[in-house]
């Protein structure tokens, strides 16, 4: 059963951090969690903590982090804070689109239409490339800008334009974002009312779409230090990993092979020795068998820590090595 009280989300919080303490690979997904149920039962003092635990651990995104800081701040009187952050986020300028649509919204949650606009067109301009596919993250973005603009009562341009055709509700997203829905609510006609019905339910089908998405068909990823690692400690399974390069060549060709046979929600999770370890013993398997391998990554995709393909190609690479997708394994 899903929380639905103050108290239902305080002992999901609480159960999250015993699991938490119990399994410190999966520590910065389960305590982001837990502070987002800290937040839906007003402990928001106590979320900031959460938050703040996390940046002090040198999180793998801590521009997620803060800008759900920023949010969680605004929304319990710490504004000049919650400014600051993100006014920290947009110069910092992550290549990740979360941060940016957080700060957005938060900013738009609280009436200051025109620096949301600004703080989505800014993430835009990073992000996505002319020409290229809008990873669905980034559709948020556009999502978002698109809302912000019908309230400032903006007409349609370009980007606009592409949010209308990505969006797939059976109700355009012009109705959906219509400054003038509220005053439908107040109304006695009954075609009102019905319209108004038939937007919410498209409204909710959205958001039930993001939510049921299944954890992606996930790719194993090995950094270079730990697959040597393993392949010392495991040598069979050099036929699985000729080298490092020959393993970040195929794994890039993999995901491409299966987004040209339409298979969606794709991702890639990178896998460490001990946590494979570990996962072998629960299975009661040897880690060298390859078999182990995928099931492996499918589990790690079950615990959130899978990083969706394709990224934007002006974002990092999903290999670590530093530059963009698109200098990278991108440039294909």
């Amino acid at each position: 059963m899903r929380p639905d009280t103050p108290a239902d989300h305080i002992a999901e919080a609480e159960r999250l951090l015993r699991t938490a303490a119990q399994y410190p690979d999966d520590r910065e997904p389960m305590l982001l969690r837990a502070a987002a149920h800290l937040e839906l039962a007003d402990q928001r003092p106590r979320a900031a903590t959460l938050y703040d635990e996390l940046l002090a651990a040198h999180p793998a995104d801590p521009s997620l982090i803060k800008a759900l800081k920023a949010a969680n701040l605004w929304e319990y009187g710490h504004e000049a804070e919650a400014r600051a952050i993100i006014d920290g986020l947009r110069a910092a300028g992550p290549l990740e689109a979360a941060p940016w649509r957080i700060a957005a919204e938060t900013l738009e949650s609280h009436d200051e239409l025109e620096s949301a606009h600004d703080f989505f067109s800014t993430a835009l301009t990073l992000l996505l490339a002319p020409g290229e596919e809008v990873p669905y993250a980034t559709q948020s973005l556009l999502f978002g800008r698109h809302r912000v603009r019908r309230l400032m009562g903006l007409g349609h341009d370009a980007w606009d334009e592409l949010a209308d055709t990505l969006h797939s509700a059976k109700v355009p997203l012009d109705e959906l974002h219509d400054p003038k829905r509220l005053w439908s609510l107040g109304s006695s006609d009954p075609g009102e009312l019905q319209a108004e019905i038939a937007r919410l339910r498209a409204e909710l089908g959205t958001y039930r779409t993001a939510l049921s998405r299944p954890f992606p068909v996930a790719v194993l990823h090995w950094t270079a230090a730990e697959l040597d690692e393993l392949l010392t400690a495991y040598p069979a399974l050099r036929t699985e990993y000729p080298s490092h390069p020959e393993h970040l060549t195929r794994l890039e060709a993999s995901l491409r092979d299966l987004y040209a046979a339409g298979t969606p929600n794709l991702g890639i999770v990178t896998g460490t020795v001990p946590s494979y370890e570990a996962f072998a013993a629960s299975e009661a398997a040897s880690p060298s068998d390859p078999n182990l391998l995928p099931q492996y990554a499918t589990t790690l995709a079950s615990r959130g820590r899978a990083v969706p393909w394709p990224p934007a190609r002006s974002a990092a690479c999903w290999c670590g090595s530093g530059r963009t997708y698109r200098e990278c394994h991108g440039a294909a």
